[in-house]
Protein backbone atom coordinates (compact mmCIF):
# COMPACT_ATOMS: atom_id res chain seq x y z
CA UNK A 1 0.00 0.00 0.00
CA UNK A 2 1.12 3.56 -0.69
CA UNK A 3 1.79 5.98 2.17
CA UNK A 4 -1.34 7.87 1.09
CA UNK A 5 -3.56 4.79 1.34
CA UNK A 6 -1.97 3.82 4.67
CA UNK A 7 -2.87 7.24 6.05
CA UNK A 8 -6.44 6.99 4.72
CA UNK A 9 -7.18 3.63 6.40
CA UNK A 10 -6.32 5.04 9.83
CA UNK A 11 -9.79 6.63 9.83
CA UNK A 12 -13.16 6.12 8.17
CA UNK A 13 -12.85 5.87 4.40
CA UNK A 14 -14.75 4.92 1.25
CA UNK A 15 -14.08 1.39 0.06
CA UNK A 16 -14.97 -0.88 -2.84
CA UNK A 17 -14.40 -4.49 -3.81
CA UNK A 18 -13.90 -5.87 -7.27
CA UNK A 19 -13.65 -9.46 -8.42
CA UNK A 20 -12.64 -11.16 -11.66
CA UNK A 21 -13.55 -14.72 -12.57
CA UNK A 22 -10.96 -16.92 -14.28
CA UNK A 23 -10.82 -20.56 -15.33
CA UNK A 24 -7.81 -22.30 -16.80
CA UNK A 25 -6.15 -18.99 -17.67
CA UNK A 26 -9.24 -17.52 -19.38
CA UNK A 27 -10.99 -14.40 -18.08
CA UNK A 28 -14.71 -15.15 -17.76
CA UNK A 29 -15.91 -11.93 -16.11
CA UNK A 30 -13.96 -8.76 -15.33
CA UNK A 31 -16.33 -6.87 -13.02
CA UNK A 32 -18.56 -9.04 -10.83
CA UNK A 33 -21.05 -6.79 -8.96
CA UNK A 34 -20.25 -7.51 -5.29
CA UNK A 35 -23.10 -6.34 -3.03
CA UNK A 36 -21.77 -7.70 0.26
CA UNK A 37 -19.45 -10.31 1.68
CA UNK A 38 -16.35 -10.86 3.69
CA UNK A 39 -13.00 -12.59 3.99
CA UNK A 40 -11.96 -14.86 6.86
CA UNK A 41 -8.42 -16.13 7.40
CA UNK A 42 -7.20 -18.48 10.12
CA UNK A 43 -3.73 -19.91 9.76
CA UNK A 44 -4.45 -22.78 12.19
CA UNK A 45 -6.70 -24.33 9.50
CA UNK A 46 -5.58 -26.66 6.73
CA UNK A 47 -7.09 -24.24 4.21
CA UNK A 48 -6.81 -20.85 5.95
CA UNK A 49 -8.94 -18.66 3.65
CA UNK A 50 -12.72 -18.50 3.23
CA UNK A 51 -14.68 -15.91 1.22
CA UNK A 52 -18.42 -15.31 1.17
CA UNK A 53 -20.04 -13.02 -1.39
CA UNK A 54 -23.49 -11.77 -2.26
CA UNK A 55 -24.21 -10.75 -5.86
CA UNK A 56 -27.48 -9.46 -7.35
CA UNK A 57 -29.09 -12.07 -9.57
CA UNK A 58 -29.47 -9.56 -12.39
CA UNK A 59 -27.20 -6.59 -12.96
CA UNK A 60 -26.51 -4.51 -16.08
CA UNK A 61 -28.57 -6.91 -18.17
CA UNK A 62 -26.57 -9.97 -17.07
CA UNK A 63 -27.84 -13.02 -15.21
CA UNK A 64 -25.36 -13.88 -12.41
CA UNK A 65 -27.14 -17.10 -11.40
CA UNK A 66 -24.84 -19.94 -12.53
CA UNK A 67 -27.67 -22.46 -12.54
CA UNK A 68 -26.32 -25.67 -14.03
CA UNK A 69 -24.03 -23.95 -16.55
CA UNK A 70 -20.46 -25.25 -15.97
CA UNK A 71 -19.02 -22.33 -17.98
CA UNK A 72 -20.73 -19.57 -15.99
CA UNK A 73 -18.27 -17.16 -14.28
CA UNK A 74 -19.72 -18.04 -10.85
CA UNK A 75 -19.96 -21.82 -11.28
CA UNK A 76 -17.90 -24.14 -9.08
CA UNK A 77 -16.10 -26.12 -11.80
CA UNK A 78 -12.59 -24.73 -11.51
CA UNK A 79 -13.56 -21.06 -11.58
CA UNK A 80 -11.31 -18.87 -9.43
CA UNK A 81 -11.98 -15.34 -8.24
CA UNK A 82 -9.24 -12.73 -8.15
CA UNK A 83 -10.32 -10.23 -5.48
CA UNK A 84 -9.04 -6.70 -4.85
CA UNK A 85 -10.02 -4.23 -2.13
CA UNK A 86 -10.17 -0.57 -3.12
CA UNK A 87 -9.41 2.44 -0.92
CA UNK A 88 -10.57 5.90 -2.05
CA UNK A 89 -7.45 8.07 -1.68
CA UNK A 90 -9.26 11.20 -2.88
CA UNK A 91 -11.61 12.43 -5.62
CA UNK A 92 -12.93 8.89 -6.21
CA UNK A 93 -9.43 7.70 -7.10
CA UNK A 94 -9.14 4.15 -5.76
CA UNK A 95 -5.96 2.36 -4.85
CA UNK A 96 -6.51 -1.39 -5.25
CA UNK A 97 -4.96 -3.86 -2.82
CA UNK A 98 -4.65 -7.45 -4.05
CA UNK A 99 -6.32 -9.88 -1.61
CA UNK A 100 -5.56 -13.00 -3.62
CA UNK A 101 -7.03 -15.85 -5.65
CA UNK A 102 -9.82 -18.06 -4.34
CA UNK A 103 -11.52 -21.20 -5.63
CA UNK A 104 -15.32 -21.12 -5.93
CA UNK A 105 -16.61 -24.10 -3.95
CA UNK A 106 -20.34 -23.34 -3.83
CA UNK A 107 -22.73 -20.95 -5.56
CA UNK A 108 -26.45 -20.64 -6.10
CA UNK A 109 -29.38 -18.25 -6.25
CA UNK A 110 -32.00 -17.62 -3.59
CA UNK A 111 -34.56 -15.12 -4.78
CA UNK A 112 -32.82 -12.04 -6.17
CA UNK A 113 -29.42 -12.83 -4.61
CA UNK A 114 -26.64 -15.18 -5.66
CA UNK A 115 -24.53 -16.47 -2.79
CA UNK A 116 -20.96 -17.59 -3.44
CA UNK A 117 -18.51 -19.39 -1.16
CA UNK A 118 -14.82 -19.59 -1.98
CA UNK A 119 -11.89 -21.32 -0.31
CA UNK A 120 -8.15 -20.77 -0.55
CA UNK A 121 -6.23 -22.54 -3.30
CA UNK A 122 -4.88 -25.18 -0.88
CA UNK A 123 -8.35 -26.71 -1.36
CA UNK A 124 -6.96 -28.10 -4.62
CA UNK A 125 -4.38 -30.09 -2.62
CA UNK A 126 -6.67 -31.03 0.26
CA UNK A 127 -9.32 -32.60 -1.99
CA UNK A 128 -6.85 -34.35 -4.32
CA UNK A 129 -6.34 -37.67 -2.52
CA UNK A 130 -3.64 -39.99 -3.83
CA UNK A 131 -5.06 -42.65 -6.17
CA UNK A 132 -1.97 -44.83 -5.64
CA UNK A 133 0.71 -44.93 -2.93
CA UNK A 134 3.21 -42.10 -3.38
CA UNK A 135 6.87 -42.91 -2.71
CA UNK A 136 8.99 -39.76 -2.44
CA UNK A 137 12.36 -39.60 -4.13
CA UNK A 138 14.95 -36.96 -4.83
CA UNK A 139 14.92 -34.09 -2.34
CA UNK A 140 12.48 -32.38 -0.01
CA UNK A 141 11.93 -29.63 -2.60
CA UNK A 142 11.28 -32.04 -5.49
CA UNK A 143 8.98 -34.14 -3.28
CA UNK A 144 6.97 -31.08 -2.30
CA UNK A 145 6.67 -30.04 -5.95
CA UNK A 146 5.49 -33.53 -6.89
CA UNK A 147 2.75 -33.32 -4.25
CA UNK A 148 1.30 -29.95 -5.27
CA UNK A 149 2.22 -29.10 -8.86
CA UNK A 150 0.64 -28.37 -11.32
CA UNK A 151 -2.31 -27.41 -9.09
CA UNK A 152 -0.11 -24.79 -7.39
CA UNK A 153 3.20 -23.28 -8.45
CA UNK A 154 5.82 -23.49 -5.68
CA UNK A 155 8.34 -20.79 -4.77
CA UNK A 156 11.05 -21.58 -2.20
CA UNK A 157 12.70 -19.23 0.25
CA UNK A 158 16.41 -19.08 -0.54
CA UNK A 159 17.26 -19.60 3.14
CA UNK A 160 15.96 -23.18 3.16
CA UNK A 161 18.62 -25.87 2.77
CA UNK A 162 17.37 -28.69 0.56
CA UNK A 163 18.36 -32.30 1.28
CA UNK A 164 17.76 -35.81 0.02
CA UNK A 165 14.83 -37.88 1.21
CA UNK A 166 15.34 -41.46 2.41
CA UNK A 167 14.09 -44.38 0.31
CA UNK A 168 11.41 -46.80 1.37
CA UNK A 169 8.69 -44.49 2.71
CA UNK A 170 5.32 -43.75 1.18
CA UNK A 171 2.00 -41.96 1.65
CA UNK A 172 -1.08 -44.01 0.83
CA UNK A 173 -4.00 -41.61 0.30
CA UNK A 174 -3.60 -38.22 1.99
CA UNK A 175 -1.72 -35.75 -0.21
CA UNK A 176 -2.08 -32.92 2.31
CA UNK A 177 -0.66 -35.12 5.07
CA UNK A 178 2.38 -35.73 2.88
CA UNK A 179 2.82 -31.99 2.36
CA UNK A 180 2.53 -31.37 6.10
CA UNK A 181 5.10 -34.08 6.89
CA UNK A 182 7.61 -32.57 4.45
CA UNK A 183 7.13 -29.12 6.00
CA UNK A 184 7.49 -30.49 9.55
CA UNK A 185 10.67 -32.37 8.72
CA UNK A 186 12.08 -29.30 6.93
CA UNK A 187 11.15 -26.91 9.80
CA UNK A 188 9.30 -24.94 7.12
CA UNK A 189 5.96 -23.23 6.58
CA UNK A 190 3.86 -22.78 3.44
CA UNK A 191 1.37 -20.04 2.59
CA UNK A 192 -0.47 -19.11 -0.57
CA UNK A 193 0.55 -15.61 -1.62
CA UNK A 194 -1.64 -12.94 -3.16
CA UNK A 195 -0.44 -14.03 -6.61
CA UNK A 196 -1.68 -17.58 -6.04
CA UNK A 197 1.73 -19.24 -5.67
CA UNK A 198 2.66 -21.48 -2.73
CA UNK A 199 5.44 -19.75 -0.81
CA UNK A 200 7.64 -22.15 1.21
CA UNK A 201 10.04 -20.67 3.76
CA UNK A 202 11.42 -21.02 7.24
CA UNK A 203 8.84 -21.25 10.00
CA UNK A 204 9.21 -18.09 12.05
CA UNK A 205 7.19 -15.52 13.96
CA UNK A 206 9.71 -12.71 13.60
CA UNK A 207 9.55 -9.66 11.37
CA UNK A 208 9.19 -5.91 11.23
CA UNK A 209 5.91 -4.58 12.66
CA UNK A 210 3.61 -3.34 9.89
CA UNK A 211 1.16 -1.45 12.14
CA UNK A 212 0.78 -0.02 15.65
CA UNK A 213 -2.61 -0.35 17.35
CA UNK A 214 -3.73 1.39 20.54
CA UNK A 215 -6.85 0.51 22.48
CA UNK A 216 -9.39 3.35 22.34
CA UNK A 217 -7.65 5.21 19.50
CA UNK A 218 -9.31 5.47 16.09
CA UNK A 219 -12.12 3.11 17.04
CA UNK A 220 -9.76 0.30 18.03
CA UNK A 221 -10.96 -1.97 20.86
CA UNK A 222 -8.79 -4.69 22.44
CA UNK A 223 -9.73 -7.39 24.93
CA UNK A 224 -8.20 -10.61 26.21
CA UNK A 225 -9.91 -13.77 25.03
CA UNK A 226 -9.67 -17.53 25.36
CA UNK A 227 -9.94 -20.22 28.02
CA UNK A 228 -7.54 -22.47 29.90
CA UNK A 229 -7.19 -26.26 30.02
CA UNK A 230 -4.50 -28.85 30.75
CA UNK A 231 -5.94 -31.22 28.13
CA UNK A 232 -3.32 -31.76 25.44
CA UNK A 233 -0.90 -29.35 27.11
CA UNK A 234 2.86 -29.94 26.91
CA UNK A 235 6.13 -28.24 27.79
CA UNK A 236 8.44 -29.88 25.29
CA UNK A 237 8.35 -31.38 21.79
CA UNK A 238 10.08 -34.64 20.83
CA UNK A 239 10.80 -35.16 17.12
CA UNK A 240 11.72 -38.74 16.20
CA UNK A 241 13.41 -39.87 13.01
CA UNK A 242 15.52 -42.71 11.64
CA UNK A 243 19.17 -42.65 10.60
CA UNK A 244 20.69 -44.41 7.60
CA UNK A 245 21.32 -47.55 9.69
CA UNK A 246 17.67 -47.83 10.70
CA UNK A 247 18.25 -46.61 14.26
CA UNK A 248 15.67 -44.39 15.92
CA UNK A 249 16.96 -40.92 16.68
CA UNK A 250 15.33 -37.92 18.26
CA UNK A 251 15.65 -34.26 19.12
CA UNK A 252 13.90 -32.37 21.90
CA UNK A 253 12.83 -28.72 22.13
CA UNK A 254 11.86 -27.38 25.56
CA UNK A 255 9.50 -24.47 26.12
CA UNK A 256 11.91 -22.09 27.88
CA UNK A 257 9.93 -18.90 27.26
CA UNK A 258 9.57 -17.21 30.65
CA UNK A 259 6.31 -15.62 29.46
CA UNK A 260 4.80 -19.00 28.59
CA UNK A 261 2.39 -20.54 31.14
CA UNK A 262 3.75 -23.93 30.01
CA UNK A 263 7.44 -23.11 30.57
CA UNK A 264 9.53 -26.21 31.18
CA UNK A 265 10.54 -26.47 34.83
CA UNK A 266 7.90 -23.93 35.85
CA UNK A 267 4.65 -24.16 37.78
CA UNK A 268 2.80 -26.00 34.99
CA UNK A 269 4.88 -29.13 35.64
CA UNK A 270 8.53 -29.37 36.70
CA UNK A 271 8.80 -32.64 34.73
CA UNK A 272 8.77 -33.04 30.93
CA UNK A 273 5.28 -33.28 29.41
CA UNK A 274 6.09 -34.14 25.79
CA UNK A 275 4.31 -33.73 22.49
CA UNK A 276 5.76 -36.42 20.21
CA UNK A 277 5.79 -36.64 16.42
CA UNK A 278 7.89 -38.67 14.02
CA UNK A 279 8.93 -38.79 10.38
CA UNK A 280 11.51 -40.87 8.48
CA UNK A 281 12.31 -37.67 6.56
CA UNK A 282 14.43 -36.65 9.55
CA UNK A 283 17.65 -38.67 9.34
CA UNK A 284 20.02 -36.84 11.71
CA UNK A 285 19.77 -35.65 15.30
CA UNK A 286 20.26 -32.06 14.13
CA UNK A 287 17.29 -32.37 11.77
CA UNK A 288 15.20 -33.77 14.63
CA UNK A 289 16.18 -30.88 16.90
CA UNK A 290 15.30 -28.29 14.27
CA UNK A 291 12.03 -30.07 13.54
CA UNK A 292 11.15 -30.13 17.23
CA UNK A 293 11.90 -26.41 17.63
CA UNK A 294 9.77 -25.54 14.60
CA UNK A 295 6.89 -27.73 15.75
CA UNK A 296 7.02 -26.10 19.22
CA UNK A 297 6.76 -22.68 17.60
CA UNK A 298 3.89 -23.82 15.39
CA UNK A 299 1.91 -25.44 18.21
CA UNK A 300 2.33 -22.44 20.48
CA UNK A 301 0.33 -20.42 17.93
CA UNK A 302 -2.82 -21.93 19.42
CA UNK A 303 -1.74 -21.97 23.08
CA UNK A 304 -0.40 -18.47 23.80
CA UNK A 305 -2.11 -15.35 25.11
CA UNK A 306 -4.45 -13.78 22.59
CA UNK A 307 -6.11 -10.42 22.08
CA UNK A 308 -9.32 -9.86 20.15
CA UNK A 309 -9.13 -6.58 18.23
CA UNK A 310 -11.94 -4.61 16.57
CA UNK A 311 -10.83 -1.80 14.27
CA UNK A 312 -11.39 0.21 11.12
CA UNK A 313 -10.72 -2.14 8.17
CA UNK A 314 -7.10 -2.30 7.01
CA UNK A 315 -6.93 -4.17 3.67
CA UNK A 316 -3.13 -4.36 3.79
CA UNK A 317 -3.09 -6.80 6.70
CA UNK A 318 -2.61 -10.56 6.38
CA UNK A 319 -2.32 -13.40 8.86
CA UNK A 320 1.28 -13.78 9.96
CA UNK A 321 1.87 -10.02 9.96
CA UNK A 322 3.59 -8.57 13.03
CA UNK A 323 1.96 -5.60 14.78
CA UNK A 324 2.56 -3.54 17.94
CA UNK A 325 -0.28 -3.50 20.47
CA UNK A 326 -0.83 -0.99 23.26
CA UNK A 327 -3.73 -1.65 25.62
CA UNK A 328 -5.12 -4.36 27.89
CA UNK A 329 -2.03 -3.96 30.06
CA UNK A 330 0.42 -4.05 27.14
CA UNK A 331 2.70 -1.31 25.83
CA UNK A 332 4.06 -1.66 22.30
CA UNK A 333 3.91 -5.45 22.62
CA UNK A 334 4.92 -7.48 19.59
CA UNK A 335 1.99 -9.56 18.36
CA UNK A 336 1.32 -11.73 15.33
CA UNK A 337 -2.02 -11.91 13.52
CA UNK A 338 -3.36 -15.48 13.80
CA UNK A 339 -6.82 -14.97 12.33
CA UNK A 340 -8.80 -12.10 10.85
CA UNK A 341 -12.12 -11.13 9.34
CA UNK A 342 -12.21 -8.39 6.70
CA UNK A 343 -15.70 -7.19 5.66
CA UNK A 344 -16.37 -6.40 2.01
CA UNK A 345 -18.84 -3.69 3.01
CA UNK A 346 -18.59 -0.76 5.46
CA UNK A 347 -18.19 -2.44 8.84
CA UNK A 348 -15.60 -3.26 11.50
CA UNK A 349 -12.66 -5.53 10.93
CA UNK A 350 -11.69 -8.08 13.60
CA UNK A 351 -8.32 -9.62 14.39
CA UNK A 352 -7.13 -12.33 16.73
CA UNK A 353 -3.52 -11.59 17.64
CA UNK A 354 -1.06 -13.62 19.67
CA UNK A 355 1.35 -11.89 22.02
CA UNK A 356 4.94 -12.86 21.26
Amino acid sequence: MSTTALAVVQRSFTMAVRAESWRDGELLAADIPIADGGEDRDRSLTVPERITLSVPRRDRGLDWDPGADPDHPLAAYGQQLHISYGVDVGDSDFEWIDRGWFLITDSGADGDTVSITCQGLLTLIDEAKLVAPFQPSGTLASTLRSLVEPALTVTFDGTLADRSVPVGMQWDTDRMAGLSEVLDAWAADATVGADGTLLVGQLTDSGTPVLSLTDGVGGTVMRWTGSTSRDGAFNCVVAQGEDSQGNQIQGVAYDRDSASPFMYGGAFNPLPVPYVFSSPLMTTVDQCRKGAAAKLLQLRRTASRRLAVSMVPHPGLMTGDIILATGAGLTNALCVIESMSLPYSPSEMSLMVRVL
